[in-house]
């Protein structure tokens, strides 16, 4: 499994697979699955996993910017 990122732009559904590609300015998050690997978990693996609940966050925000830019 890899990374799956769908995000709503302009009425257009875009998918990513690497979450530094999505742009800056989107209307939505339709899908957000980060590819979280088998355990056990490596120290390095625990950070990647826990890095992506800021990621996730940081989605939100720009989905928040673009909305109160659009009122």
């Amino acid at each position: 499994m890899a990374h799956r990122f769908v995000v709503l732009i302009n009425g257009t559904l875009h998918t990513f697979d690497n979450f530094a590609a999505i742009p800056a300015e989107i209307d939505h998050v339709i899908e957000f699955v980060p590819e979280i690997p088998p355990e056990p978990h490596t120290d390095e693996q625990h950070q990647e996993i826990h890095a992506w609940g800021d990621r996730f966050s940081t989605l939100l925000e720009r989905e928040y910017a673009s909305s109160v830019k659009k009122r």
